[in-house]
């Protein structure tokens, strides 16, 4: 068949009535949906009432934040902390006795362990003898030095009977020497004046010496006194050492707390500075450390809910102390350096201390156990 005669058959095809039609339909539905009323106008009280439901459920929620949750400030980043130190042997020696148990609470002044003390009562007793042997030599010292007084008071005397002497030998020798001048005297007795004023002078002369010697012996005696006063200082420094160390042989608690990790046993041979327990003190609070963003309208005096972890049933309450100043990593063995080139901000924690007015008496309490405070920084509407 030739192709326009193809061409005019299909051309020639009667339409499809079903397929005109729809597209009629599908504009009058178009327009019937279009004139329908929207569902807020079909329904206006119950839309009504859905939006004011969402209003109220919005004010209840705000309402509930502003009372709940606005004025308080929790973390669960918080601790029981207190000053625990380590009970030390001051002296070395073998431990003779352990009078307390672990976990034990004890008073100030309780004795923790004793220490073998007899070596150190030996110490003690020849502190105490070299003290003795001080006093001793200061009273011979002072016998000395009265006795060389009395002989340079002695020798004092001899020096003037000597020089009187001395002085009558002069004259003696004087009127010979003119007499004999004159023709009137005697050689021999010349002589024998001249003889005699030598010999008071040496007798002078020895009397002086006396007395330097005396004066000399004096001074030999007043510096072993002094040598002896310092021996018995030094005794006295040495019998309170003694007596210190003496002491040191009862290891007792300086304020009262808990014995706790108690190592000393008895027969134990312990170093000076060697740990026997641990001790913890009364004294013990919160440590809570808060994000650096919760800390704008925290002070001191603030009152603060606190839940311990363990015991959930004790609610305690306490009041803020005070808020270090500055992060902890600041605080650290080897705190943060921020000076690099790959720099991120983290949000820093500082440490804020809380006082609890009054700790549970029925249960054990102690350091690095978990709590969680709550602290009232905003008036509560």
């Amino acid at each position: 068949m030739p192709q326009n005669q193809r061409a005019s058959s299909k051309q020639e095809k009667p339409s499809n009535p079903v397929k005109d039609e729809a597209p009629a339909s599908a504009v009058e539905e178009e327009t019937e949906a279009e004139k329908r009323p929207s569902i807020i106008r079909r329904h206006p009280i119950a839309t009504l009432l859905i939006v004011l439901a969402l209003i109220a459920l919005a004010a209840i929620g705000y309402v509930i934040w502003l009372i709940y949750f606005h004025p308080y400030e929790t973390t669960d980043d918080a601790f029981i902390d207190a000053r625990t130190f380590s009970v030390a042997a001051k002296i070395s020696g073998y431990v003779s006795d352990v009078p307390v148990s672990d976990n034990q609470y004890v008073d100030a002044g309780a004795v923790i362990a004793k220490i073998d003390p007899r070596d150190y009562q030996i110490a003690l007793d020849q502190a105490q003898g070299q003290i003795g042997v001080a006093n001793a030599a200061i009273s011979s010292a002072d016998a000395q030095i009265a006795a060389a007084g009395a002989a340079i008071d002695e020798a004092k005397a001899q020096v003037t009977s000597a020089e009187a002497a001395l002085q009558y030998a002069q004259d003696e020798n004087d009127r010979q020497q003119q007499l004999v001048k004159s023709g009137a005297g005697s050689e021999q007795a010349a002589q024998q004046a001249a003889a005699t004023l030598r010999q008071d002078r040496a007798s002078a002369a020895q009397a002086q010496a006396s007395v330097t010697s005396a004066v000399k012996n004096q001074a030999a005696a007043q510096a072993q006194r002094a040598s002896a006063v310092a021996n018995l200082h030094q005794a006295e420094a040495q019998v309170e050492a003694a007596q210190q160390n003496l002491s040191y042989t009862t290891i007792t608690a300086a304020q009262p707390g808990r014995v706790v990790k108690l190592s000393g046993s008895k027969g134990q041979y312990v170093e000076a500075g060697q740990a026997v327990s641990m001790f913890v003190p009364d004294e013990i609070w919160v440590t809570a450390n808060f994000k650096e963003t919760q800390l704008t309208d925290m002070r001191p005096g603030q009152p603060v809910d606190v839940t311990i972890d363990a015991y959930p049933d004790h609610s305690l309450r306490g009041h803020v102390d005070s808020v270090q100043p500055g992060s902890g990593t600041a605080f650290s063995l080897l705190p943060a350096e921020n000076a690099t080139g790959n720099y991120v901000k983290v949000i820093q924690r500082v440490p804020v201390k809380i006082v609890i007015d009054a700790w549970p008496k029925d249960v054990a309490i102690g350091p690095g156990m978990s709590v969680v405070p709550t602290v009232t920084v905003r008036p509560r509407t």
